[in-house]
């Protein structure tokens, strides 16, 4: 089975990450922007971070036989900056035009703050602009009022419920979420937001339609295989392989590809891998005899 894990920062994560990742059928994965840890203090760290996510990121996924895409946005925390968050905004249309850049993300609100609600809906306004999904980071603190609220915001703008993920969902938020008509992303993670077994449960409960399972896998305490280990155990518990597909790889496709940036003959099709290569004069070894592989096969899928 092939997966897709649709929300993992992996500008935080190894090389070791992506060979295990892809070792467990993981064969494309989206990055979106976010917060490094620490507030960031100039613009210029902004420029260089997107270019990362857009360049270096997405040859070093390549180097390892996965397809990387992004989104890019102003996360909900830096918002609260505003001299830093107006230049910010200026960048943001010069990067969200970029390949492999597949939604504006992840926006919304953290402390749900005045700026972060200005910021909030620039982007929004930002998205419909340029006709491109939108990813939404629900607050960890009230999250079902910050849930519904986002969900009330975007449709203020005139957005369309189905180009809008709204993720870090929970048992909380799920009904309402779906009931509207926005897609539903759950980050499964050891300790907190979903773990796996609930997120079983969750899916018996409510079937698979517009349901997205994704790590968030960052720099903290975090697991870079749980879509695959969540996808196999929702087999393991009897849920059907269908359903399955659709949660863990499917929906991904159908909510994501909107952005005409996205589309599965990326992976099935792809370019031999070739670790002799560089970029800006910048190789992903080590020293390491480098993998060379001859023309691939494409991948034929019932």
């Amino acid at each position: 089975m092939m997966f897709i894990d649709p929300h993992i920062h992996m500008s935080s994560r190894s090389t070791d990450d992506y060979e295990a990742m892809r070792e467990a059928g993981i064969v494309a994965v989206i990055e979106p922007a976010f917060w490094l840890g620490q507030p960031r203090t100039n613009v210029g760290s902004f420029q260089d971070y997107f270019s990362s996510l857009v360049g270096w990121e997405r040859f070093r996924a390549a180097q390892f036989g996965i397809r990387h895409y992004c989104t890019i946005g102003l996360n909900s925390k830096e918002a609260n900056n505003e001299a830093l968050a107006e230049q910010v905004m200026e960048l943001l249309p010069l990067y969200a035009c970029k390949e492999g850049v597949v939604a504006i993300g992840e926006i919304g609100y953290d402390d749900m703050t005045p700026a972060e609600d200005k910021y909030f809906r620039l982007q929004l306004e930002l998205a419909k602009e340029l006709d491109l999904p939108v990813m939404i980071h629900t607050p960890h603190r009230n999250k079902k009022e910050g849930t519904s609220r986002s969900m009330d915001v975007c449709l203020e703008h005139g957005l369309e419920p189905s180009k809008v993920i709204v993720d870090h969902n929970n048992e909380e938020t799920v009904k309402e979420t779906l009931d509207r008509g926005f897609w539903a992303a759950f980050t499964i993670y050891p300790k907190t937001k979903m773990g796996n077994a609930r997120m079983v449960a969750v899916v018996r409960e409510y079937g698979s339609e517009r349901i997205i399972v994704d790590s968030s896998a960052d720099w903290g305490v975090s697991d870079p295989l749980a879509v695959p280990k969540t996808g196999r155990l929702m087999i393991a518990e009897g849920i059907p392989e269908a359903h399955v597909k659709a949660v863990c790889y499917e929906n991904a496709i159908k909510a994501y590809s909107q952005s005409g940036q996205m589309k599965e003959e990326d992976w099935l099709n792809p370019s031999a891998i070739d670790q002799r290569q560089l970029f800006m004069g910048n190789s992903v070894l080590r020293g390491q005899k480098p993998v060379v592989e001859s023309q691939k096969e494409p991948v034929l899928i019932d």
